[in-house]
């Protein structure tokens, strides 16, 4: 806190509107915006921002508004507050607030603000309006909120530079990582359907969430899978403990096996390695089991390549809800070369995707440390310090 400032509860800074607020089911929105064109709406506002639209307002001014339950008051980095202008209509997830003195004073106050003691519940933490009435808000005279505010966007904008230059280098990164799978494989003359080259290809059975357990055998699920890698993400793990004669056993994996995901995010890789021990499949992934495990990392890569990926997916179906079929996948190709040539192939991948890997990991600490610098630049800023 800075010394020099008179701090109020917040419910002297602010009106607090939330009698305005109206909540309207999904359902119903849709039926009342159907046949409108977006003229014709105004922003629907929930927790932690705009949710859709309808076709009436609620509020006609500026407000801040302020999550009541959903919001991620424990995450330093994450908004909680954020500031609505014009006719807006707000559900009973975000307190209303109507500012006496600089908006987006308070609103950067109430984002770098500690709310550890003032939200309650566990899994869904939620500040009551009792409790959100008793938060400390500096009240300094509004000329010095609005030059408070003024230096933090300006140092906001440097550091919003920077982090625009961050991303640019990523996406540069994904299309180089293409360039490079393309390369790979762009000389290869010879290849076989992967009906000829597997052994079988399946796909896990439905029914696994009665297995569900705190530990024993790894279930893996689409979210496992990426479009970017042929590793397989263990950060979000499932178990299952499956009886000897479940239907399940045999979607059991093993070292070697390619996995693609044949519905929602259609044709995301995995590479089952030594790393992995007892693991099972669903029935929205499928696995393949190549003849030749010693090409097994080579034919993920290639699936993952655009040349694959094209194969791969020219007889994706369905209209709003597109999937693969089995045989879709046993029709696709492969390349058909030596173990020798895939061993190359391999081994020029991962060394320039060693380097790919290298520059990711820097480009992402510094992504995080210009999000340590947005609370620092805050924490400064409402201590009397810029």
């Amino acid at each position: 806190m800075n010394n020099r400032w008179k701090y109020v509860p917040l419910v002297e800074a602010v009106n607090i509107c939330d009698s305005l607020r109206k909540p309207l089911n999904s359902k119903e929105r849709s039926k009342r915006i159907e046949g409108k064109s977006v003229n014709e709406l105004y922003p629907y506002y929930g927790a932690t921002g705009q949710v859709g639209y309808i076709d009436d307002y609620i509020t006609d001014g500026e407000y801040v508004l302020l999550g009541e339950d959903g919001a991620p008051f424990l995450d330093a980095f994450a908004s909680k507050a954020y500031i609505v202008s014009g006719k807006t209509w707000v559900n009973n997830h975000a307190h209303i607030l109507q500012v006496k003195g600089d908006s987006k004073f308070l609103c950067y106050y109430l984002n770098s603000f500690n709310y550890k003691g003032y939200v309650s519940g566990t899994t869904r933490l939620k500040l009551t309006q009792t409790q959100m009435k008793q938060i400390p808000v500096p009240v300094p005279p509004l000329d010095e909120q609005q030059r408070i505010v003024f230096s933090i966007e300006e140092l906001f904008s440097s550091l919003d530079n920077v982090v625009d230059t961050l991303n640019k280098t990523k996406e540069q990164l994904a299309v180089y990582r293409q360039a490079v799978l393309k390369e790979a494989f762009s000389s290869i003359k010879h290849f076989e359907t992967i009906r000829n080259a597997s052994e079988f290809v399946t796909s896990g059975s439905r029914g696994w969430a009665k297995y569900y357990a705190d530990k024993g055998a790894l279930f893996i699920r689409i979210g496992n899978l990426t479009r970017t890698s042929i590793d397989i993400k263990l950060e979000d793990r499932q178990y299952v403990n499956l009886p000897e004669k479940a239907e399940g056993k045999r979607s059991r994996l093993q070292p070697g096996d390619v996995l693609v995901s044949i519905t929602a995010d259609l044709g995301s890789i995995g590479l089952v390695t030594n790393k992995i021990q007892e693991a099972y499949v669903n029935q929205h992934i499928a696995m393949i089991r190549f003849k030749n495990p010693e090409q097994s990392e080579m034919y993920a890569w290639f699936l993952r390549s655009e040349l694959g990926q094209k194969d791969l997916l020219k007889n994706k179906r369905g209209a709003g809800k597109l999937g693969l079929g089995l045989d879709d996948i046993r029709d696709s190709r492969v390349p058909n070369i030596s173990d020798a040539e895939a061993k190359r192939i391999v081994d020029s991948i991962e060394e320039r995707f060693s380097v790919c890997d290298s520059i990711q990991l820097t480009v992402d600490e510094a992504l995080q440390h210009a999000e340590a610098m947005r609370q620092s630049i805050l924490k400064e800023a409402f201590e009397g310090r810029l």
